[in-house]
């Protein structure tokens, strides 16, 4: 069994999707430490002029001691129509925006109190819309113990795993000795950006998911994997 895990996102960007699609289980690691000026709430669109930042604005008192599962939402600031209007200013001559824009004309519509509901109700549709097929779960549903590589190990022996996907930076806290005495494999991702043809100039990098799905449409998953491993190379052992 493929295990992977990650935080709980806003409007995440292509990499993330690689690594769930290389997996049989997916966790939304919902109780960890928010993190400010991180992707928890924040990710970024093309305009005109470049690349700007969305970010969800969040209620800040104790957030330090809270998990990203607690935070709460700042809606006394116009977050949602803001972001809609930037969305819709910047993508709607997309070629494929039409077909996806009703789904985000009603979230911003939605009064959204919690940031890990936003994330993953949109990561859901994401998924279901790239046709990424994974058993999706929640890290609140179980009692994982542990920091760091330790919270991870003990995550794989709880669910069974036999390979766990690592994010590129795992290497800098995995403990790899401690996972194949476990009998769980590590693989670390190394995704690799894919090109593809945009609107609004030449061509941007590691933007959120919606500007791939705008401008290519039922062509982004296989974009998004472009060049990448696959779970086929995972279970015939080609990987690092």
């Amino acid at each position: 069994m493929i295990l992977t895990a990650h935080q709980p996102v806003y409007l995440p960007w292509l990499g993330l999707f690689h690594k769930i699609a290389l997996s049989d289980v997916f966790i939304s690691f919902n109780q960890v430490q928010y993190l400010p000026k991180d992707w928890n709430n924040r990710n970024r669109i093309k305009t005109r002029t470049g690349p700007v930042w969305l970010t969800v604005p969040v209620l800040k008192a104790g957030h330090r001691e809270k998990t990203i599962k607690d935070i709460a939402i700042n809606n006394n600031e116009p977050w949602r129509r803001k972001h809609w209007r930037s969305i819709h200013l910047n993508y709607s001559n997309a070629p494929h925006f039409g077909r996806y824009a009703s789904f985000f004309e009603d979230l911003y519509k939605r009064e959204w109190e919690n940031l890990t509901e936003l994330n993953e109700y949109m990561l859901r549709w994401f998924l279901d819309v790239l046709n990424i097929k994974v058993d999706f779960r929640d890290a609140s549903q179980y009692n994982f113990e542990g920091v760091k590589s330790g919270l991870v190990l003990d995550m794989c022996k709880k669910l069974n795993a036999d390979i766990y996907i690592f994010g590129e930076l795992g290497r800098d806290y995995a403990d790899v000795n401690a996972f194949e005495l476990a009998g769980v494999k590590p693989v670390f991702q190394e995704y690799r950006h894919p090109s593809y043809a945009q609107i609004n100039g030449d061509f941007v990098s590691h933007l959120s998911i919606i500007d791939l799905l705008f401008n290519c449409g039922d062509k982004s998953l296989e974009i998004l994997m472009e060049g990448n491993m696959t779970k086929e190379d995972i279970i015939k052992g080609r990987y690092n």
